[in-house]
């Protein structure tokens, strides 16, 4: 599969075409619905996830992001992950170990080198892991072009995907990660119909063969806004066809603050991923992960994928920590905004022991103040000050009260459940909550779960 094998021009397929035409007219006559054959529910064979609900067997899996973000470093991951049969992605891997082809359409061999040696050590993963199910290839040693523009029109080579077929046959692939889709044929991106006829034979590739495939995209220009599936770039049918698209974006300002992450660079390290189009299983909460720099023995510092999990404002927060709150914004005035000397984020700090100096804790302060608005423990009431201008103060919206306290300290409850039985907006893997502090705050918090810091990062290529 150099690229270079030969492929017939159009008016090679025109007595196939005729016959094809033949065969339809003469199906037309015998053309029937079917009764549908109920049976047992239990009976019927179960989807065949490889990871996470993101991968699925028989389907197209796109992946798109800005250039630079990760993508390459997460796909990366995602194939040593499979292929090692260790998940340290954190998105569960049903069949377990699984043959992975990674195909590089732009990096050459000595950069795939260093991306897959940099996850191993990473994450403790060699050679012995994988056991032969880990294929990789480069895009400038080995080129794929599964389409073409003839002055005629599209024209698949059929030929390219026959060898695909054949070579996933033979070495038993279970998914196939091509990166970028782009690369991949000599089509114009922004013609949808072509796209479309492209994506769809990659479809067939994928239900002929079982196999999941993944095509990574890039997006647009986004300046500044938020990825989402119908951003990629070019025409839209890429994405109509594949039944999950990953899309990844960049921590935001607010994201970082509410998370304590006070440093530019560092925030630069994380990424969010989450799937824009879950058409084959409910919607999975986003999952995080953070490029960090790996050292080599050769030298080089190349990045890595480290799963990371957001911090849990709510963590170690008791249903009497909220009592305790509103006994002292019931005592007192407490302005709405954070820039008030008398902002109620200080009672907050008073009753959790937390250090408004430090960021990780303020944030952390700002998050159960919001909380408890929404979901009606606290309330926003306006009302004229001595001088007479009126100003947000926090009052008490439905009490705790004594009878919901829990017996013990070790009772502690979920403070983001009292008010209108709003859950606390957290993570979707929730750990303890990341935050420095002084004081009593101090005990309550500790790292959020992680591996290199991520102040180490290093820009990824691709």
């Amino acid at each position: 599969m150099d690229g270079t094998q030969p492929f017939a021009p159009l008016d090679a397929y025109a007595d196939e075409f005729r016959e094809a035409i033949q065969e339809a007219k003469e199906s037309a006559g015998s053309i029937s619905a079917t009764p549908f054959g109920w049976m047992d529910p239990a009976e019927i064979a179960p989807r065949r996830w490889l990871f996470g609900k993101w991968l699925l067997r028989g389907e197209i899996t796109a992946i798109v992001a800005p250039g630079g973000l990760g993508k390459s470093t997460l796909t990366t991951a995602i194939s040593l992950s499979l292929a090692s049969g260790q998940d340290f992605l954190g998105k569960g891997l049903p069949e377990g170990a699984r043959a992975t082809w990674l195909w590089n359409l732009e990096d050459d061999a000595d950069e795939l080198a260093r991306q897959v040696s940099a996850c191993g050590i990473q994450h403790g993963i060699g050679a012995a892991d994988c056991g032969g199910r880990l294929f990789v290839d480069s895009g400038l040693d080995q080129a794929l072009c599964t389409a073409v523009e003839t002055p005629t029109g599209l024209e698949i080579v059929e030929p390219i995907f026959d060898a695909l077929r054949s070579e996933i046959e033979r070495r038993k692939i279970d998914a196939l990660i091509v990166d970028p889709f782009v690369s991949s044929h000599r089509v114009s991106e922004n013609d949808n119909g072509k796209i479309d006829a492209v994506a769809k034979r990659w479809k067939r590739l994928a239900a002929d063969t079982g196999a999941a495939i993944i095509l990574v995209h890039h997006s647009k220009k986004m300046g500044g806004r938020e990825t989402r599936a119908e951003d990629s770039r070019g025409a839209v049918s890429l994405i109509n066809v594949a039944r999950s698209t990953l899309v990844l974006n960049p921590m935001t300002g607010e994201e970082a603050e509410r998370f304590g992450i006070a440093d530019r660079a560092e925030q630069r390290a994380f990424v969010r991923v989450e799937d824009d189009k879950p058409n084959r299983a409910p919607a999975e909460g986003a999952m995080w992960f953070r490029k960090v720099s790996v050292s080599l023995p050769n030298g080089d510092s190349v990045g890595a994928a480290v799963q990371w999990t957001p911090p849990n404002a709510f963590d170690g927060i008791s249903v009497r920590d909220l009592y305790e709150v509103q006994q002292r914004i019931a005592a007192g005035e407490w302005a709405e905004n954070v820039q008030a000397n008398d902002w109620a984020g200080h009672a907050v700090a008073q009753v959790i022991g937390a250090d408004l100096d430090d960021k990780a804790d303020k944030a952390r302060v700002k998050s159960l103040l919001r909380t408890w608005i929404e979901n009606g423990a606290l309330k926003v009431e306006r009302r004229p000050t001595r001088k007479g201008r009126e100003k947000p103060f926090l009052i008490v919206g439905k009490p705790v009260e004594p009878a919901d306290l829990p017996t013990s300290k070790s009772e502690v409850g979920n403070s983001g459940e009292i008010g209108a039985k709003a859950t606390s907006p957290n993570p979707p893997h929730p750990t303890p909550y990341k935050g420095g502090g002084g004081g009593g705050g101090v005990g309550r918090q500790s790292e959020a779960q992680g591996g290199v810091n991520p102040s180490q990062s290093t820009p990824e290529r691709n």
